[in-house]
């Protein structure tokens, strides 16, 4: 059984969701430590994922209407 790529997009925005959540959390003085960091850019790939896999799902539902 294949996951829809509306499936994936879904996860990977909750999982983008939640390491930003992380790294809200991980803030001591400052925001520029390396954690919060880390996080930061793992959470903006995972939602950039999440919009790539959001467009081939609305491009694969359209080609099959062709």
């Amino acid at each position: 059984m294949k996951a829809s790529p509306l499936l994936m997009s879904a996860l990977y925005f909750f999982i983008g969701i939640l390491f930003t959540y992380l790294a809200i959390q991980s803030v001591e003085e400052t925001i520029w430590n390396w954690t919060t960091v880390i996080l930061s850019i793992v959470a903006t790939f995972d939602f950039a994922i999440a919009i790539r896999l959001l467009g081939l799902h609305f491009f694969i539902k359209n080609s099959n209407k062709e």
